[in-house]
C-alpha cells in the first residue's frame, strides 16, 4: 500500500475523508499533519501530482489541503465534478468542548458530569477517553464507539 497523496510506503493506513464513507491511504507524515492542523508546505508539494487523481476521494482531499495552504493557483487548475466540489467544500463542523476549546480528530478528553449510558452503565465524572473522532453527528463526539454531547466534556 502507498500514500494516495505524496507515494510513501512507510506506516500506511486508511484516513476518512469526511462527510461521505469514502477513503484514501496516507502515510503516517500526510495523516498527522492533516490530524494535527500544522501543514509542512514542503511536504504537501506532492499535491501538485495527486491533483490528477482518478480517485474522487483523493481529489477531495487534496482540493481542501490546497485551500489550507493558500494554493489558489494549483485549486484553479483542478478540475471537480460538481458533486466532488459539493463535497470539497463540506468542511466538517468545528467542534467545541464545554468550555470553548476547539476538538479535533485523536485528542484526549474528560467527562465532566457522570452521563447515564443505555443499559444501565454510567460514565463517570472525570473519566478520561484518549484519540476521539469529530464524526459526523452535530455537536457530538464519538470515543470508544460511544456518543457524548460536547457540552459534557472537556479537553486534556
Amino acid at each position: 500500500m502507498i500514500c494516495d497523496l505524496c507515494g510513501s510506503n512507510k506506516n500506511v493506513s486508511v484516513f476518512k475523508v469526511e462527510p461521505k464513507d469514502e477513503y484514501v491511504n496516507l502515510c503516517e507524515v500526510c495523516k498527522s499533519q492533516i490530524e494535527s492542523g500544522n501543514l509542512d508546505e514542503n511536504h504537501f508539494q506532492c499535491l501538485n501530482d495527486s491533483m490528477w487523481s482518478e480517485k474522487s476521494a483523493v481529489k477531495v482531499l487534496t482540493y481542501r489541503l490546497l485551500k489550507k495552504l493558500g494554493r489558489a493557483d494549483l485549486m484553479d487548475m483542478m478540475y471537480l465534478e460538481p458533486e466532488e466540489l459539493a463535497w470539497a467544500q463540506a468542511e466538517a463542523e468545528e467542534k467545541f468542548d464545554s468550555v470553548g476549546n476547539k476538538l479535533n480528530n485523536g485528542d484526549n478528553i474528560m467527562v465532566i458530569k457522570d452521563l447515564p449510558v443505555k443499559g444501565g452503565d454510567t460514565i463517570k465524572r472525570g473519566t478520561v477517553f484518549k484519540n476521539i473522532r469529530l464524526g459526523d453527528t452535530p455537536g457530538h463526539i464519538l470515543a470508544k464507539n460511544i456518543y457524548i454531547k460536547t457540552e459534557f466534556i472537556k479537553k486534556v
